[in-house]
């Protein structure tokens, strides 16, 4: 995103992750004003993105859907650092921060899939 607000946005949200994890009601709020600054500047990706993935944390009070791998996950491997809700909701928005670079689209893709699937 270019919006230097969205760009402080996010910074925040991932702040607040980092020192409270998924507080459900600040974070559907922030995720929600960051889909309006994707929706002003028609990023259809990011708006769909983003309204499923604070559904999918009203839904369930958490995010849980794991961090994307390169590597295909080991059965019973879903209890590392790197797939636990914060970290893979860390990763989601993180990805919203640089739209210029093609992974980033593709893993926002997954994403969606992945959460559309739920």
């Amino acid at each position: 995103m270019e919006n230097k607000k969205a760009i402080k946005l996010i910074d925040k949200i991932l702040k607040d992750l980092d020192k409270n994890g998924i507080n459900t009601d600040v974070l559907i709020t922030d995720i929600k004003e960051l889909r309006t600054y994707a929706l002003e500047a028609e990023i259809p990706l990011v708006v769909k993105v983003l309204r499923l993935t604070y559904e999918h944390i009203e839904a369930n009070d958490s995010f849980l859907i794991p961090i994307l791998d390169d590597e295909p996950i080991e059965e019973g491997d879903f209890n590392n650092a790197e797939s636990s809700p914060v970290e893979s909701l860390k990763y989601l928005i993180s990805l919203i921060r640089n739209l210029n670079n093609k992974s980033n689209i593709a893993d926002l893709k997954e994403y969606r899939d992945l959460l559309n699937s739920f």
